[in-house]
């Protein structure tokens, strides 16, 4: 049919990405920087992804794939983006600027007519226009505009910690969500890419919004309550009432704000997150709490899960205090082994005022109405550590 290049080789790039666009009829590339990862796929002809859900599993093989490494063949991901139909990555936010380079000499390359799609696949807000940015700093405007079509996502589905030994095989959740955007094509005058798993909408907004402060804010709200008790997994902290409870008050926050600001019904949304605690309260997904609470500078930033919706409901005069106790539990989420961020967060708090650490972490003005509440969190997180080192003393 058409070829497709993916940015990441990790799970979400096989075990999302990847399956839907080999179930589309797309020959993928993937494209990574991780040698024994980029040698792993070049030398295995299939893998399979087993989706789990409580009715049991079901495995489907993936084939029609290859891998380049954009470190040491730079020159044919160029290639290969000049003559691809779709590119998409996962990634993580912060990596975009460093795909950018490449996706920007492959689009200026390019000499077919029907411009390239670009999807950035990221647990983020308006990935694709974060991305499309940093390619700008290094194509030109015009090339991209007549080359590209640049189109917003939403993907939800989570995929939990893997068995060892696991090689490229993928388990992952039965459940997904994949909305894009169709505007952008249909301001181009170009049709989508043909992906019947991707569900084409007019207006991201909510689906993004609705998504990432329901899904994420009550995975993470989860994993920080039930990292602090000693929880292993996140169904064995949701089968802790007063978990459980908590994230059900921190959810009906962001209800409030997703229903006030998007005009989606009350008991739409509330059914949409039943379903979301569901999901994740399957015991199915052994998902890990470490791996849901890692990067906890991200999580705390200032479009992100907690600080994202509580601004706006400071903003709009609505209740936050559930989220406000979200937020001090990440802010305990600190040295954790293998999370680089969360040893980061405690040098932050260690080292900086309250002022400085709130400012640094959050991206909030002090002019604005969350900033003192957050502080105050931040504050009784430090004292909480100068006593605890008093006492060992």
């Amino acid at each position: 049919m058409g070829k497709a290049i993916h940015f990441g080789g990790g799970n979400i790039g096989r075990g999302f990405v990847g399956e839907f666009l080999h179930e589309a009829g797309y020959e993928v590339v993937f494209v990574d920087v991780v040698d024994d990862l980029i040698a792993s796929i070049q030398k295995t002809p299939s893998y399979d992804i087993t989706e789990i859900s409580e009715e049991g599993e079901k495995t489907k093989t993936i084939t029609n794939y290859r891998a380049l490494n954009s470190k040491t063949q730079e020159a044919d991901v160029v290639q290969e983006i000049a003559t691809a139909d779709i590119v998409t990555c996962a990634v993580g936010p912060r990596i975009l600027q460093f795909i950018a380079p490449v996706i920007a000499k492959g689009i200026e390359s390019r000499s077919l007519d029907i411009p390239l799609a670009v999807i950035a696949c990221e647990n983020a807000i308006n990935a694709t226009d974060a991305l499309r940015g940093h390619i700008e700093k290094k194509a030109n405007p015009e090339t991209l505009s007549s080359r590209a079509v640049f189109a917003n996502c939403a993907i939800d589905r989570i995929v939990p910690n893997q068995p060892p030994n696991n090689g490229l095989n993928v388990r992952i959740e039965k459940y997904y969500e994949w909305v894009v955007e169709r505007t952008p094509f249909k301001k181009h005058g170009v049709e989508h890419p043909n992906v019947p798993a991707i569900h084409w909408v007019d207006t991201l907004g909510p689906y993004i919004e609705r998504k990432l402060f329901t899904v994420n804010t009550g995975h993470a709200t989860t994993a920080y309550y039930g990292h602090l008790s000693g929880k292993k997994t996140i169904a064995d902290a949701l089968q802790d009432s007063h978990i459980r409870e908590t994230v059900h008050k921190v959810l009906d926050e962001t209800a409030s704000l997703i229903i006030n600001k998007h005009g989606i019904p009350e008991q739409e949304q509330k059914e949409y997150v039943d379903k979301i605690i569901g999901r994740i309260s399957n015991p199915y997904l052994e998902d890990n709490i470490e791996r849901v609470g890692r990067a906890p500078l991200r999580k705390l930033s200032r479009d992100e899960r907690f600080i994202g919706p509580a601004s706006q409901l400071a903003e709009r005069g609505l209740k936050f205090d559930a989220l406000l106790g979200a937020v001090e539990q990440a802010l305990r989420f600190q040295n954790v082994p293998g999370d680089e961020e969360s040893a980061e967060l405690a040098k932050i708090l260690k080292e900086q005022s309250a002022k400085e650490a709130t400012s640094h972490i959050t991206g909030l003005e002090e002019s604005h109405p969350l900033y003192p509440h957050v502080l105050e969190r931040v504050q009784t997180v430090q004292n909480d550590s100068k006593e605890r080192n008093r006492s060992r003393i």
